[in-house]
Formats: C-alpha cells, structure tokens, sequence
C-alpha cells in the first residue's frame, strides 16, 4: 500500500499524522510526504536574500531528518512562499500535488483539515480534493484530513470533528523525538505545539476511544 502525507509546510506532516505513518510503514507500508511550502519567510520582514536561502535550507535539512526517524520512503519539497498561498494560482499547487501523486500513485491520502486558522492548510486542502477527483483511473481510494496544533483549534467556532481514530500507542515517542528535530518550530509548554502539548494531545484523543494514545482524522472520502 502507498501512502502520501501532503502539508503545506514542514512540521505539519509531522503535527498532523507523524504517530499514524510510523505505526503504518512499520506494516511494510510505503509511506512518502510532500510538502508544498518552504515554511518561514513569514517570520522575517528584514532578512536579505542569503539568510533566507540558509534558513530555508537548514529547515530542509530537518524536514528529511524527522521524517526519516518515522519512516518515510522519500520527501518532496516545494517552496511555496510561506502563509501566502492565496497569492499563488491555484492551478500552480493543483499540478504541483498531481505531479507528484501521478508518480507514486498513492492509495491512500493524508492532508489538512479544510477549516484550519492557517490560510495555506485551507487552500492545501482545497488543491488536494482538486488534484484527486474520482475519475475512473484515480488511485487515491481514501482521503484523511488531520488537525495541526496552535491552527486546528485556535479556528473559531470550532468544527474538526474526527471520525477515524489510529492508535500511536506504539509510535507516540517516534512522533515526538520526530517533532524535536524541528528546532525552529518546536515551542515551549504551555504552546500546543511543545512537545508536552503534542503528547497529551495523543492521549486526550486515545481516552475517548478507548486506547492508550490516537491520532484523529476526518475522512473525506473512503472507496471500498
């Protein structure tokens, strides 16, 4: 079985479902991650053009780090500029995600929930159900949105209502020591996305089905 994480910057792959890929490439699963933007231009006003470019490069360098440690087969790196997809062509990322999806021919997607804070995670979503129409040829036979912590929840009123549940009691440290590679992402607690927040996070979501740890997705579409 193929799987493709598709997010819209690094660390959201890892937010999102690190738990769920680990658990499913440990099952022989082949597991790969795209991700669209380059993730932190966002932050700066007054940087010139070379820090930026050492900056992009360095959160690169944790992009394949982390995803290695939860076992992705390969990494797709885009760089989108960063909380400004809505001045991209939507046409651009359509074909970016079709690119890459007609290369591997995934069978099953991950993405973001389509009502994120986040403008870029609403419009990844959006160039997902796009790029994946159930055309009679079309591999992709199931499609899962999952929360990012510090976007999810911090939507107002809040609407991510999950109906699938994977049980990471296995893999909750592999997210986490995954997440920690991210050192210009991670926060400290109290911020969702500390490592801390992360962790009880899982459990919150396992306590209300039943298991020790879970990550929690909404399933768009499901072709049986």
């Amino acid at each position: 079985m193929r799987i493709l994480v598709i997010a819209a910057h690094p660390d959201d792959e890892i937010l999102g479902c690190g738990g769920t890929v680990a658990k499913l490439a440990n099952i022989d699963c082949q597991v790969y991650t795209l991700i669209l933007g380059e993730g932190i231009t966002a932050r700066y006003e007054n940087i010139n053009c070379r820090e930026v470019a050492q900056k992009i490069e360095e959160l690169r360098r944790q992009v394949h780090t982390a995803n290695q440690i939860v076992g992705i087969k390969k990494v797709f790196t885009y760089g989108f500029p960063d909380n400004k997809f809505d001045t991209v062509a939507m046409l651009d990322i359509v074909k970016t995600i079709e690119k890459v999806k007609n290369d591997i021919k995934p069978d099953i997607i991950f993405t973001h929930y389509e009502k994120d804070l986040n403008v870029d995670h609403q419009i990844t979503y959006k160039a997902v159900i796009t790029a994946t129409r159930p055309l009679p040829n079309e591999t992709v036979r199931e499609i899962y949105t999952f929360e990012v912590p510090s976007s999810t929840e911090w939507a107002y009123p809040l609407s991510f209502s999950p109906n699938t549940f994977f049980d990471i009691t296995n893999t909750i440290e592999l997210k986490i020591k995954a997440l920690e590679c991210y050192k210009s992402e991670v926060e400290s607690f109290p911020h969702p996305r500390s490592a801390e927040s992360v962790h009880s996070n899982a459990k919150c979501w396992g306590t209300k089905v039943g298991l020790e740890y879970a990550e929690a997705f909404k399933c768009i579409r499901r072709i049986i």
